[in-house]
């Protein structure tokens, strides 16, 4: 895992060039909402790319993390079945019902059943490479998501361009992007992560919360600002050093965010003195969520360390999967 860390800067040049020989097709019908179908390492592309170009895509664009899409879906809905291993079963079971729905359907997988079903049903798929971790491909899914988008019309030209000088912010600032990894590690060792995030850095709170999850082998919430201050912040009433809270900061987030954390710290502060703020760098939201995802992915290698768990390791998972296959 922490050699698939390491590799995320050439995963996401692998997938830009695997964006630009996609071949795809332009749908029949005029494309008036957009569904994209994934979870766990799958689906967290599709939190994050979401949130990143809602201030400029044309039409709205959801998350299904289910078994189950939503009563709008028609022919006028692009569906994005995002499947890293193409075996996986809600998302499966969302791709049977949006051909029924006669949604335009494009495929984003390694193989498996999805691209069986893309193959013989002619829908648009784009193969990405196989055998590795879901969630250490996040690279990949979330490039082919940005494709998917710009060609379809719903998000312009610029968002690959943000991509490519995001790739060239990690790759300056990888020293200090592992520097500051193991510094907070060490503040979360032997402690309860709470992560908070604005708007627009849920997709990278989520992110990080599954690494810590996934990788490190630790519990872990995150909430969201400003929602987190009309009802989790009154939770804050018992000492507690065990819980470390974490702050994703943006030098350039609205002023009203940026108070109301500021107000948040002093009132956490009374009740834990564990507060660290990671501040986001590059010029574009894609540039600042791929460093903060970045700098969270090592940040989550660094703890499994100290603990001495298998980053790698996810066998409850598979027993879950397992017992799920005999039904």
């Amino acid at each position: 895992m922490k050699n698939l860390v390491a590799g995320f800067s050439k995963q996401l040049k692998d997938a830009i060039e695997i964006g630009k020989k996609a071949k795809l097709t332009h749908s029949p019908k005029p494309i008036h909402q957009v569904l994209i179908c994934g979870l766990g390492g799958s689906g967290i592309g599709g939190n994050t790319v979401s949130e990143l170009v809602a201030m400029e895509a044309n039409t709205s664009i959801n998350v299904s993390k289910g078994y189950f899409i939503p009563a709008y879906v028609n022919e006028n809905t692009l569906v994005i079945i995002s499947s890293y291993s193409g075996n996986t079963e809600e998302t499966l079971q969302c791709m049977e019902q949006a051909i029924k729905k006669k949604a335009k359907i494009v495929c984003i997988t390694s193989g498996g059943k999805v691209k069986e079903i893309a193959t013989a049903q002619k829908f648009d798929f784009i193969i990405v490479p196989g055998g590795m971790p879901p969630r250490s491909c996040m690279g990949y899914s979330m490039t082919q998501l940005l494709f998917v988008l710009q060609f379809n019309g719903i998000i312009g030209n610029t968002t690959i361009l943000q991509l490519v000088a995001a790739i060239k912010l990690i790759d300056t600032e990888e020293e200090n992007i592992r520097k500051e990894a193991t510094e907070v590690g060490a503040k979360l060792f032997g402690k309860m992560p709470v992560i908070y995030a604005t708007t627009y850095f849920e997709g990278v709170a989520i992110r990080f919360r599954q690494q810590l999850n996934e990788n490190s082998k630790v519990l872990c919430w995150h909430q969201i600002i400003p929602e987190m201050n009309h009802n989790e912040l009154v939770g804050w009433r018992e000492k507690n050093e065990n819980l470390s809270v974490i702050f994703f900061r943006d030098k350039q987030e609205y002023d009203r965010n940026n108070t109301r954390i500021e107000i948040n710290k002093g009132v956490i502060s009374k009740y834990t003195s564990q507060i660290t703020e990671i501040w986001s760098k590059g010029n574009s939201m894609i540039e600042k969520a791929i460093y903060l995802i970045h700098l969270g992915d090592w940040i989550s290698i660094d703890l499994a360390e100290r603990r001495g768990v298998d980053a790698s390791e996810i066998n409850v998972i598979n027993e879950l999967k397992s017992e799920l296959s005999k039904l």
